[in-house]
């Protein structure tokens, strides 16, 4: 019997997702992205949890794409099945906060994966690098988008037209990685970081998630006025009652992310 794909376990309120094809650094396939959606979707409809880290292996967090499936394909084999559309892009519409907890190699699609998710804690022996360009083809999952918001223009194109990885502490001067730490505490610090955001009211958490992504998305002027309609939403909530008068009675809150 084959081994998952991927593994899951809940720590708390804190959902982990383990990519599990550590033979093959991880490479990403339709089947192994699928069941990353899934489980996902899981978390995110779990009450229970308030934040989702995602990780593979200290070798690989993921190497890219599966080359080997793909070499054959036709353009007809490729646009009418959307590759890289539909499960592929579900992590943007997963509304809990998700980390990529990184070591090794996320190269490809891997990088593409890592940037997802929305924020980065990466090792000390983390690589990077979108190196599309050296068969043939272009980052098809993000890549062009997302890095030069990430890093500026000028690392994105340096990256991706030379093929050039960088290393962790260089992501982390450019802004692609929020967080590096030694290799061996990777996912012990993302794991903390999760538990941190996941103790917070899951409401405000989720409404600040979206005004952050939405500065990537609209006119300032949009982006500030959907910020002060979600920050005068959550003044119905239970949680903002009892945040204001734990802070006003010296006491710690006991939030019902309600």
């Amino acid at each position: 019997m084959s081994e998952p794909m991927i593994k899951t376990e809940i720590q708390g309120r804190v959902g982990l997702v383990t990519l599990n094809r550590a033979k093959v650094l991880n490479a990403l396939s339709n089947e192994l992205i699928d069941e990353v959606a899934q489980a996902m979707r899981e978390f995110d409809a779990n009450d229970g949890i308030g934040a989702i880290v995602l990780t593979g292996s200290e070798k690989a967090f993921a190497a890219g794409a599966d080359i080997a499936a793909m070499k054959d394909w036709s353009y007809a084999d490729v646009y009418k099945q959307d590759y890289l559309g539909h499960n592929w892009e579900s992590l943007r519409r997963i509304r809990k906060p998700v980390i990529a907890a990184v070591s090794g190699f996320a190269l490809g699609g891997g990088c593409e994966l890592a940037m997802q998710c929305d924020f980065i804690i990466a090792g000390e022996n983390a690589k990077f690098g979108q190196p599309e360009i050296k068969l043939g083809i272009i980052p098809g999952y993000g890549g062009t988008q997302r890095l030069p918001r990430a890093m500026g223009k000028a690392k994105a194109m340096d990256m991706i037209l030379t093929a050039r990885m960088i290393g962790a502490q260089e992501a982390e001067k450019a802004g692609l990685v929020a967080r590096v730490v030694p290799t061996e505490k990777v996912l012990e610090e993302a794991m903390a970081a999760a538990a941190v955001i996941a103790s917070m009211p899951l409401p405000a958490v989720m409404m600040a998630k979206e005004s952050i992504n939405r500065a990537y998305e609209s006119p300032l002027n949009e982006g500030l006025l959907f910020e002060r309609r979600n920050f005068h939403a959550l003044f119905s909530t239970y949680d903002q009652k009892e945040g204001m008068n734990a802070f006003v009675e010296k006491r710690e809150a006991k939030f019902r992310h309600e």
